[in-house]
């Protein structure tokens, strides 16, 4: 039995983290994670891949993600401890993603709104610290309820001052500069799949004819916003999203439009796997610290030319038309120009990976981190 799912049902997708260690281990192991995609992101954009500012883009929604899993590990960190209350354990999907599932992010979302009254009617830290050590010293007593007064403190502390990634994080734009008497924009935006349990980025750049600039626009602005938010499910191609984005909106033309999946991330102590990442994890026998790989998958969906269509009696408008995976029918299936899927794993974990050499994984770009942290990538 997989030591991250103890007493749990095997049957389920969904699990519950109901240990103290085995929790404390998976949220630690998510902090290291996290702190690689950073120099992940930097070593794109050494290559090309990403931009300097898609890059910070990137990096901001990165630091929501640790921000994310901090505020959650705080919440959960008295697992398995009686605490005199029942909060549950964290609920994480071990087969699809290895991140927790959405109605955690849900129920975050719920307390945030909540944290201010919870935060008023419970003693501050030196408060709960005082109360503390008079249990230990004058009681001779383990203060496990205030220990869980404490992290649920910290929980909703957190919740307040810290950016979060929420189930939905709402478009904004960054002036790129002008072309051709244009203004160009990155529209970024963020939301976690309901379907997979991960986190997704939106990445599109557009230029606006309009007669205001976009984000002082009181009328598209928000339009544009509830529209891009609710075309954000993986179900939809990005080819379906550019294009009805291209005719809802007249005066703003999507040039490029990327989707990034940042997970799943497997472990042999918490998901289950099957195929050649399967036999790697199970061939290396890692340590915890390095017992994890992360998938990285990049959708791509780029204008090629424009056309003009016909609009009214007498007007006509911009069409883009966008360019498809020109080998074989990849393109119509996905959508997408291109798909690029990466794969970020400790160093040993690359070893036997090279070893085996799966066919599956030879064009997969590898970013492999050292032991002092170093990001490599390879091909």
């Amino acid at each position: 039995m997989s030591e991250g799912v103890t007493g749990a049902d095997l049957s389920r997708d969904h699990v519950g983290l109901t240990d103290t260690l085995v929790a404390r281990r998976y949220f630690r192991k998510f902090e290291a994670i996290s702190s690689h995609l950073a120099r992940v992101a930097a070593a794109m954009e050494s290559e090309g891949i990403f931009s300097r500012g898609e890059v910070e883009v990137l990096g901001d929604y990165v630091q929501r993600i640790a921000n994310t899993f901090r505020a959650l590990g705080m919440k959960y960190l008295m697992t398995g401890r009686d605490t005199g209350t029942s909060f549950g354990s964290l609920a994480m999907d071990r087969t699809e993603s290895g991140f927790p599932v959405f109605r955690e992010l849900l129920t975050m979302g719920s307390d945030f709104a909540q944290a201010a009254a919870h935060l008023d009617s419970t003693p501050d830290r030196e408060g709960l610290t005082e109360q503390m050590l008079g249990r230990i010293l004058r009681d001779l007593e383990i203060p496990t309820r205030l220990q869980f007064a404490m992290a649920q403190r910290v929980y909703y502390e957190t919740l307040l001052a810290q950016s979060l990634f929420w189930a939905q994080n709402d478009p904004r734009a960054i002036w790129l500069g002008g072309v051709e008497g244009r203004r160009r924009f990155l529209l970024h935006w963020a939301v976690y799949d309901t379907e997979v349990n991960l986190p997704v980025v939106y990445l599109m750049e557009i230029e606006d004819s309009g007669r205001v600039s976009l984000p002082k626009d009181a009328a598209r602005w928000p339009a544009v916003q509830a529209h891009l938010t609710a075309q954000s499910m993986g179900g939809l191609k990005l080819l379906t999203i550019a294009n009805g984005f291209d005719r809802d909106f007249d005066d703003l033309h999507p040039k490029r439009l990327r989707r990034l999946h940042i997970g799943p991330m497997y472990s042999r102590a918490y998901t289950q796997q099957s195929g050649p990442i399967h036999e790697i994890l199970e061939e290396a026998h890692a340590p915890d610290e390095q017992d994890w790989c992360l998938v990285w998958t990049t959708e791509e969906l780029e204008s090629g030319r424009v056309e003009r269509e016909s609009k009214g009696w007498f007007g006509s408008v911009e069409r883009e038309v966008f360019t498809l995976d020109p080998f074989g029918t990849r393109g119509i299936d996905t959508g997408a120009t291109r798909t690029d899927r990466s794969i970020i794993l400790p160093q040993l974990l690359f070893q036997v990976l090279s070893e085996k050499n799966p066919p599956g994984f030879r064009s997969v770009r590898k970013f492999v981190v050292s032991a002092n942290g170093r990001v490599l990538s390879h091909r």
